[in-house]
């Protein structure tokens, strides 16, 4: 076929419209406030609790492997839910599920800061995470029915929320710490969560409702037990030397997790419509991409949950200044990520990936090393701002990577680096708590916390070299 008759034949082919933006834009750019504050709370609670653990600790008398479970299951809970947003909006209207979602997080939030022990915080966490992590998809729908054809600019927007709360709620926990307790940390999503939902009655429209594919619960499910029963095993390594219910409670939970790793791997291959494609796991390079977001979740976000209370237990750091640490991070990796996407067309995704992956690596292992320059704060400082250099260039490198190797599956695969990210996190946050609250010395437990840290991306360094390079647009 000749460029004319190509060029032709493009001509003839009825496209389909795109949807046009609401008339009023002040209307519009006021839904998107409203939206992007609902995604900046949940963002702010998110980084604020990991200032908390130590004080969550001691008032209610826990150890610290069941209270990482504060930040464990909150994650758990979105990732559970993030397969299921999409079809419940579609089903029962994304303006609906999204205000639902904002008042089932604000009634959780009051019902965290009243926990009276950590069993129930725990549970009331994970609930939390659940209605938290409907929030992104539903309000991506609601923008893009709100904006019509300039939905992409909006959207992009988004993407400046979430480094916004990584630096406002590390100093919010901190000063809230300082002057009230660890429940105001929850207290205070509840008037903004009462103003969000009233704002949100009034202004969101009800976007289009699209057909609902068939959402794989079974896949759910099998996923809920493989992950809770892998925290309960790793959570239950303190408890070795406790007789022989420990070493059995271990094994049992052990058990579990292998029967449900098999079955759910089963079921992905089975079910028409799984909540994993079983070809998005393992096919071409995206078996090394899954490995390397779990590793570089563990790393990462072990690192955002990890290192404030590590600056309180082992340098006797002041709330405020350890919540700071991850603000410093943020602010690094802002500038660094603009950078990146200025070098992606250039040089391509790989060289970013492996420069931001040794950057973290290094930034871990100064972490761990005593302060060779300046005091505590200082030299933890340097490393949570190597680390936010090693984040920025990464992230939007591993990004495209994903995304370049499946360009049809973009919306899956982005699915899934999130739930990998956030199940390393899980996983290196299990295994650092129950380690360090079974050691006589959890400073020192900690301390080599970081160095294996750093050994992992060491490791996830190695596989982004095997990954396929690719050059400008793509």
């Amino acid at each position: 076929m000749t460029e004319t008759s190509s060029a032709r034949h493009k001509i003839d082919v009825p496209r389909k419209p795109e949807p046009a933006p609401r008339p009023r834009r002040s209307m519009r750019w006021l839904v998107f406030v409203t939206v992007a504050l609902a995604l900046l709370m949940i963002s702010i609670d998110q980084t604020s609790v990991a200032t908390a653990l130590s004080a969550m600790q001691q008032d209610l008398g826990s150890s610290l492997a069941w209270t990482g479970w504060t930040i464990t299951a909150y994650a758990l809970g979105q990732i559970l839910v993030l397969p299921l947003a999409g079809p419940m909006g579609d089903r029962f209207g994304t303006r609906r599920v999204f205000l639902l979602a904002i008042a089932a997080f604000t009634v959780m939030s009051v019902l965290c800061g009243l926990s009276s022990g950590m069993v129930q915080l725990i549970v009331w966490r994970l609930l939390q995470g659940l209605s938290g992590g409907v929030l992104l998809p539903t309000a991506t729908g609601i923008i893009a029915a709100e904006f019509g054809r300039d939905r992409d600019r909006a959207i992009a927007l988004f993407s400046t929320v979430f480094p916004v709360g990584a630096i406002l709620g590390p100093l919010a926990g901190g000063i809230i710490l300082t002057v009230a307790s660890w429940r105001e940390i929850f207290f205070v999503n509840v008037p903004v969560g009462v103003l969000l939902v009233c704002v949100g009655r009034a202004l969101i429209r009800e976007p289009p409702r699209a057909e609902v594919a068939g959402v794989d619960l079974v896949g759910v499910g099998w996923l809920t037990v493989l992950l809770l029963s892998g925290m309960v095993a790793i959570t239950r390594i303190g408890a070795l030397g406790d007789g022989w219910l420990g070493p059995a409670s271990v094994a049992a939970a052990s058990v579990v997790s292998v029967v449900a790793g098999r079955y759910l791997l089963r079921h992905l291959h089975r079910h028409p419509n799984p909540i994993i494609p079983p070809r998005l796991l393992t096919g071409g390079h995206l078996g090394l991409m899954n490995v390397m977001n779990v590793l570089f979740g563990a790393a990462v976000l072990g690192f955002a949950a990890l290192v404030p209370h590590y600056a309180q237990i082992r340098y006797g750091t002041a709330p405020l200044v350890a919540g700071g640490l991850l603000t410093v991070r943020a602010v690094f990796m802002i500038g660094s990520s603009g950078v990146a996407i200025v070098l992606l067309r250039r040089l391509g995704h790989r060289p970013l990936l492996i420069a931001g992956l040794a950057a973290i690596t290094v930034a871990l292992a100064l972490t761990a090393l005593p302060p060779l320059l300046g005091g505590p704060a200082f030299w933890l400082s340097v490393g949570a701002a190597v680390l936010g250099l090693g984040m920025g260039l990464a992230a939007p490198a591993s990004n495209n990577a994903g995304m370049h190797l499946v360009p049809e599956k973009a919306s899956a695969v982005s699915g899934l680096r999130v739930m990998f990210r956030q199940t390393g996190s899980i996983v290196a946050i299990s295994v650092v708590t129950a380690v360090s609250s079974a050691a006589a010395d959890p400073a020192a437990a900690n301390t080599v916390a970081f160095f294996a840290l750093a050994a992992v991306m060491t490791a996830a360094t190695v596989l982004a070299a095997r990954i396929p390079n690719q050059r400008g647009r793509w």
